[in-house]
Parts: C-alpha cells; structure tokens; sequence
C-alpha cells in the first residue's frame, strides 16, 4: 500500500475501499469496481478489433482464488455488463493453450507444474488432468517476487556506477530514476536474447550523459539470488501435493520473466533436464487457453466437467428432527481454526434407529469454481442445498445492480467526452487542412488576395479559439466548425466550379479535400 498512487480505507466488514481523486472529488471504488473498469476497457478493446459487439467472456483467476474471489469477479463481469460465462484457472488455461488435455500419459493421467512468473507476482500450481477434468493437487507462490525485483537490482547496480563515475548520487530525483528503471527494463528484455547490451541515456542527471553496458553473465550474478528463490515455492508446490518431480510429465511457462534464460535453465535442471512447454509466448498463453476454453463452450470442442464429492456424515443434532450442516473451509484439522463458509438446516427428518441419521453430504464446486453443498436424508429423501457464494466483504444483488447503474453512468460519460473529443478534432483537422488547402499553388493561385486573407484570418481566429477553449462543450466545437466553413466552403467551392472539376490533386470527387469535415491527413486525438 506504502507504493500505491492511491489510498486504501476500510469498508463495511472491514472491505477494502480504493480512493480516487476524480474531476475533484475524492470517490470510493470497491475492488469489483475497479476490476469491472479494466473488463470494460477490454471489451472495448476486444470490440474495435473484432468490429462487433462482445457479449460473453471467459475469465481466468490465479489457482489459489477462494470462493469469495471467484465471486467478486463473476460480479465484476455483471457491472462490467459482460456475461461472464466461465471462470478458469490461469493454470488450467495454461495447459489447455498446450493441449495438454489431448496428451494422456499411459496411466491415463497427466501431471502438469505450471510456472507462472510475472512482473509483479509468482504463482506455481501442480495439476492433474485425467478425462478432461483438471484437478488443481496444490499452489505456492510470492505475491512479491517478479520482473520489477529483477528490474529495481539493475537500477540499484547503476545508481551506484553512475556514483563512481561522475561522483552524484541520482537516487533522490525521481525523473531521473524513472529514465534509468526504464532503459533496465529494456535491457532485462534485450539480454533474454544477446549476451550484452547498451544502456544510453541523455541528460540522466544534472545535464550528465550516460552511457554504459551490461552482460547477461552481470545481471545474473545481481539476481542469482531471487531466481533461485524462485525454486522454493516449486518444492513446497510439489511437497503439499505429495509428488515427486519424476511424476511431473509437463512443465509449462506463463508470464514474460519466463523468458530470462537462467530462470529457464534452473527450472529444466531442478526436473532433471526435461524439456520445458514453451512454444507459445508466455504472455499469451493463459488468454490463448482462456479463448479454446470459449470455443469449447461455443460447441467447438469436448467440455470437462468439474468433480463432485460426497461422504456420509455426522450432523449436529439441533432439535429431535433437524439438524445444522456447516460448511467450513481452510488448511486446518479443527473446525474453530478454519473459517465458517455458510450454513444451512435439513428438517422434517424422522428419529432414526439406533443413534443419528445417515446424512449424505455432497460437495460440488461448478463450471465456475464455486461451491455448493447440499444434504440428504437417506431415509426419508428429505433435501437441502447451500451455494457458497459471499464471504465476509461480498456484494449483495442491491450493491451490484447500484454499480452497474454507475457504470451505465460512466459510459455514458465516456460517450459524451468522446462526442466532444470528436468535434474538436474535426475543427482541428478542418482549420489545419484548409491552411494547408490555400497554400497549394494549384488553388491560390486562382483564390483573390482579399479571399485569400479572409480565409486566413478566419483559420487563425479559429485556431486560436481552439487554444483557449479545449475544455468546451461539443456544441460549441460544431457551432466554430459551422462558422469557418461557412467562410471558407463558398471560396473553395467557386474556385472547384470555375476550375471544371480540374484541379489535379488538390481535388477528390466531392471538390477539395480539406472541405470534407472528417478532414484529411493525420487524426489528432487527445489522450486522457
């Protein structure tokens, strides 16, 4: 929190609140909130791209999402106004984009290590696919270890060159730190395939260039330590689902630190030289998986089911013909050391013979990864269910259909800002063109002095004004726009009509290009 631009509060039931500075006011956003906005901006994304409406996704989450995650972004997907029709596993979606699936070892079943290392985090999960269905066997992880550690070393290690070299310590200025993580970011990148690289940088400091080169032999010795610390949580991985690395039969990379070579290396000789899945770019896999997994759902391919599980069990007896199921979850062999999920009361069962009923208990996690419980009488079919879908911070029905009202709200705000970012750049692109339109020797040399003057007088007016109202509203950039042209559109067109429609390539079959108000050459377009 200490590094985020933005400030965190406590919500209702001591839910995190994100605090934004928006047009001057201080607003609250819940972590669905936000997640719904980053959905929402991939739609649009998606749409411009595509050239149609998006509708239905497929979300992945990290493996080691609760129940609580996986419905905090199904509710994010509803105020996004997407209908999130599967959430995954980014391992799974992982060892789907490998068709990992389709490739069966003889006993039936395929154990796959998925190593994902990101910029900012490191997750490891061990699965097992037998018959379509995936089986998440155990997670591990650093929610803090990723590119930016392998980064901060490099820039840590040239602060201290730069010292040496030109005796000023740049640690305190924040543009200058900015330039230098950025040109070590490149650099990380470039020296995952070359063995040296250059690092240039202009006025770094003080008016003081800098300029200085780094082997990939250098920046693994600065970072030996963290990629070995990337290990550790493949061992525990492997230790909590009581498998040896020999029974592992894929290794799959996700995540662009994926791509540093000694990670690489270290990886393929803790499993013994076996040949790492890489063949799709680790940025993109866990999408790619996520897009078969919706074709799949689309009818294009088989679909796996996830498991059921039930067990009889020993209900707590609260009345002579009801009893309470609780449903519990956590690493813990108590119950008081877990956390209590939800409960829920099967009555109407009758005094059984012998002591306490026979309770089937039945644990079924959906398509979704969520989980529903459900309680059976075995004598009388008496029945009851519970879906677990809130923990403590969830959003009730009234709290998610408010904030997909407020993006409604949003949108239609993003709709008029682009209304007015439209309008002004039409007026830009006219005024420019039209400047650019008189100075063609084709044109003026057929437009008066005095038309000619009135034309530029009226540009500069206008471009000016544009200057000093960027902030105006749509109408107001129509209204300018309807002004010049009704000054400039006579001039042009009479000299188009008297020319006979010769005029070379200042001409297009509508008369000269810089009329038309979407404006020819370059768009400009303003940038939030």
């Amino acid at each position: 929190m200490k590094l985020w631009p933005f400030k965190v509060v406590a919500g209702p039931d001591d839910t995190p609140i994100i605090v934004l500075t928006y047009k001057g006011d201080d607003k609250q956003f819940t972590a669905q909130e936000i997640s719904s906005m980053v959905l929402i901006k991939m739609k649009e994304i998606a749409e411009a791209y595509l050239g149609s409406t998006v509708k239905n996704a497929v979300v992945t989450v990290p493996a080691y999402f609760n129940d609580s995650q996986r419905q905090a972004t199904k509710d994010a997907g509803v105020i996004s106004g997407l209908n999130v029709v599967r959430i995954i596993n980014e391992a799974t979606a992982a060892a789907i984009a490998y068709g990992l699936d389709n490739k069966l070892s003889s006993s039936g079943e395929n154990n796959v290590l998925v190593f994902d290392l990101g910029g900012g985090t490191f997750d490891v999960s061990l699965l097992t696919i037998e018959e379509n269905i995936f089986e998440v066997k155990a997670t591990a992880g650093d929610t803090h270890l990723g590119g930016e550690d392998f980064n901060n070393r490099m820039v840590k290690h040239f602060i201290q060159e730069f010292k040496r070299k030109h005796k000023n310590l740049i640690s305190g200025n924040e543009r200058a730190l900015m330039r230098l993580r950025t040109a070590c970011e490149r650099a990380k990148r470039t020296l995952s395939s070359t063995a040296q690289t250059t690092i240039e940088i202009d006025s770094l400091y003080e008016g003081i260039d800098f300029y200085t080169t780094i082997t990939r032999a250098r920046f693994e010795e600065l970072n030996m330590n963290l990629f070995r610390k990337c290990m550790e949580p493949v061992e525990k991985c492997l230790r909590d689902a009581k498998m040896d690395k020999s029974s592992v039969h894929d290794v799959v990379l996700v995540g662009g630190s994926t791509r540093i070579p000694k990670v690489q290396q270290l990886l393929q000789d803790f499993f013994n030289g076996k040949k790492l899945c890489k063949s799709i770019s680790p940025d993109e896999a866990v999408a790619y998986g996520a897009a078969v997994q919706a074709a799949i759902l689309s009818g294009e391919g088989t679909q796996p089911f996830p498991p059921r599980r039930s067990r009889y069990s020993q209900p707590f007896m609260i009345s002579n013909r009801s009893v309470l199921i609780q449903v519990y979850g956590g690493e813990r062999t108590r119950t008081r050391d877990n956390n209590l999920l939800g409960e829920f009361e099967l009555s109407g069962i009758p005094p059984a013979p012998g002591g306490a009923p026979q309770i089937t208990v039945c644990f079924g996690i959906d398509a979704n990864g969520i989980l529903n419980v459900s309680a059976e009488d075995k004598t009388t079919g008496q029945k009851n269910k519970i879906t677990i879908t809130n923990d403590k911070g969830g959003l009730s029905k009234e709290e998610i259909e408010k904030m997909v009202q407020e993006a409604e709200k949003y949108k239609a705000e993003d709709e008029e800002h682009k209304k007015k970012v439209d309008a002004k750049n039409a007026l830009e692109n006219y005024a420019y063109n039209m400047r650019n339109t008189i100075k063609d020797e084709n044109i003026a040399s057929k437009i008066s002095a005095a038309d000619k003057k009135k034309i530029e007088d009226a540009i500069d007016q206008a471009i000016q004004w544009l200057e000093g109202n960027q902030l105006a509203e749509a109408d107001e950039f129509e209204d300018k726009m309807k002004e010049l042209e009704s000054i400039c559109n006579p001039i042009i067109a009479s000299i188009y009509q008297g020319a006979g429609g010769d005029m070379g390539g200042a001409m297009d079959e509508d008369g000269p290009s810089a009329v038309s108000g979407s404006g020819a050459g370059p768009k400009i377009e303003e940038v939030d």
